[in-house]
């Protein structure tokens, strides 16, 4: 199981066995802070405490601090993992929502015979389990956690359809049978003698307007806003490994990387690269230019999309669970390319959901006048006259929205944006599933988010669909495994706590404003970019995923997958391949699944 890890620890590992309570404990580190006492399993003096943990700690001087104050003797110099330890010592189960960070870390407490697992507030670090009567077994990973001979590996049908509707299994449910991922924000203890399970919410990321804040100045805000994005960067640029940046040329990466060069005064950063032959994908110029303004070594590598598609069975066999976003294979490129330099990087990823920074926001208003005054017969219509446009290969093209857009009215407001964002619309979902989900079921997420919070405006609903669901189980868990394929760890700036309690409590009209997206935070950032940055058009970091699956042949002797019609996928290929469809969604979807290298189909 821990050799499995090794890609994500590639320095060391570390063992812990009890023979008599049959406990067995093992660890895979990259050392990035205190790296001579830093190794794990790491154990108090009195060895009743012990721990396994993946991540960053960003607060851990303050909470060393407080700990000492209360009686706590270190035995390392600055290590966050000894501050988890005495820090569960002295609040218990009360530690989570202590720390600042991304983690997932299992604790063992032999004084009170239990163990005790918790993941950060969005999930930025995996964390697997299976409990059974005679069993709990936990992993960062779960082709690491297959390898236990308790685990018999089964494709569930439900995670499968999960999939299917939304591109990414949402958490708690994964692609195999019995196997969960404990939920963002959520702990977990285990009783070690009964193997009794209980699992709660610490945290959850639940959007509460101040109405204080409704007529408060915008030049304010946006300066409270940028001192909170200083200071997020300046807790995570603490690394005693060589650190960089990922630059795109956007909004979230050009303030990084800014906001970096400010608080590194003499140092130079490094910041990192890719760009792409293909003009409509290519941001290396924007990226050039905030280097410049930054005054950073800057790595830029061009990449040629076509040569990267040769690539596509390799990133797909090493991750972990499928995954329908594409955008995958250049973080991949991306990531390796950054690991050849440096062990950390920071990114910008959280910063679109939390400030309203997709396309479905500004899709919003005139998707519900289209919904209130054009009748049932007019939309099927439209829907057949979009579908029969032709169809482009274009990052992001006019005939692709429109044919998402319209196919996502066609169902109740609370599934709009799974719908829009979906490998399968849920009534494609009946022709290749053999026993589908109803719909309430298939999107029994998405539903419960939309209507748990109905006291805010749509923008916010939707906001926190992004954050609670996209962001979790698609963005930081693509980010996670493409980086930690070469050993890379990544660090979220947007993520940090206080600057996710501020965004929480600001009405929506400080996120979108008169059709501008991500409004404060582009105020904010005034002062740090360059102009030509701040009013961009935004450009996802994607590749020309239709043309591809064009050009890729069938799979061939495909493996059957339980409860699923074969020749509807291969209808699938048929139809893309023609022009006759656009399918691109669905077939990265099965390619994923073909090449995964978990689960017994």
């Amino acid at each position: 199981m821990t050799d499995a890890l090794a890609h994500r620890g590639p320095d060391g590992e570390g063992f812990y066995f009890d023979e008599e309570k049959h406990i067995y404990l093992g660890h895979r580190r990259l050392s990035v802070r205190d790296i001579e006492g830093g190794a794990q399993p790491m154990w108090d003096a009195s060895n009743e405490t012990g721990i396994v943990f993946n991540g960053e700690i960003y607060n851990f001087p303050e909470l060393r601090a407080e700990l000492e104050a209360l009686g706590a003797v270190f035995q390392t110099s600055h290590s966050d993992t000894e501050v988890l330890i005495h820090g569960y010592r002295h609040w218990g189960t009360d530690l989570a929502r202590r720390l600042n960070g991304m983690f997932a870390f299992a604790i063992i407490d032999k004084i009170r015979g239990r163990l005790y697992l918790a993941r950060d507030r969005f999930g930025e670090k995996p964390l697997f389990y299976t409990a059974k009567s005679d069993l709990f077994a936990f992993s960062s990973e779960l082709k690491s956690l297959e390898k236990h001979s308790g685990i018999d590996g089964n494709i569930s049908n439900f995670g499968l359809q999960k999939l299917f509707a939304y591109g990414y299994i949402p958490a708690p449910n994964s692609l195999l049978e019995n196997v969960f991922k404990l939920p963002a924000g959520q702990q977990m203890t285990v009783e070690l003698d009964t193997l009794d399970t209980k699992i709660s919410k610490y945290w959850e990321f639940l959007i509460t307007p101040d109405d204080n804040l409704t007529a408060a100045k915008d030049d304010e805000l946006a300066e409270h806003l940028q001192e909170l994005i200083l200071q997020s960067v300046s807790r995570r640029l603490v690394s005693d490994v060589p650190l960089g940046v990922f630059l795109s040329g956007g909004v979230d990466s050009s303030a990084i990387l800014c906001a970096a060069a400010k608080n590194a005064k003499d140092r130079k950063v490094s910041s990192f690269t890719i760009g792409f032959e293909q003009a409509s994908y290519d941001e290396s110029g924007y990226a050039q230019l905030v280097a410049e303004h930054a005054g950073s070594i800057h790595h830029l590598r061009m990449l040629n999309l076509a040569n990267a598609q040769e690539l596509i069975p390799e990133v797909l066999g090493q991750l972990d669970e499928p995954i329908g976003d594409a955008s995958v294979l250049p973080t991949y490129l991306l990531s390796k390319f950054t690991r050849e330099n440096v062990t950390v990087a920071l990114s910008g990823d959280g910063a679109d959901e939390l400030f309203a920074g997709y396309d479905p926001f500004l899709a919003l208003k005139p998707a519900q006048a289209y919904k209130k005054y054009v009748p049932d017969l007019a939309h099927k219509l439209f829907t057949g006259l979009a579908n029969a446009l032709p169809k482009s290969g274009r990052n992001m093209s006019f005939d692709f929205k429109l044919r998402r857009t319209l196919a996502g009215l066609s169902y109740q407001e609370s599934v709009w944006a799974p719908v829009w964002m979906a490998p399968l619309f849920p009534d494609q979902m009946k022709e290749f599933f053999e026993e589908p989900l109803p719909l309430e079921d298939l999107y029994s997420e998405a539903m419960e988010i939309w209507d748990s919070n109905s006291a805010v405006d749509r923008t916010d609903r939707l906001l926190t669909f992004f954050t609670n669901l996209y962001l979790q189980n698609d963005i930081l868990t693509k980010v996670d495994r493409a980086s930690m394929m070469s050993s890379l760890e990544t660090r979220a700036i947007f993520l940090d706590n206080d600057i996710v309690d501020f965004c929480i409590k600001l009405p929506s009209h400080f996120k979108i404003r008169n059709g501008q997206r991500k409004y404060l935070l582009k105020k904010a950032l005034e002062p740090l970019l360059p102009s030509q940055t701040i009013n961009r058009k935004k450009k996802g970091f994607g590749i020309p995923l239709a043309d591809w699956m064009r050009k890729t042949p069938e799979v061939q002797s495909p493996r059957p997958v339980p409860g699923v019609d074969m020749y509807y996928a291969a209808s699938q290929w048929t139809e893309h391949h023609s022009g006759k469809s656009d399918n691109r969604f669905f077939l990265w979807n099965w390619l994923a699944l073909q090449n995964s290298p978990t689960g017994r189909f």
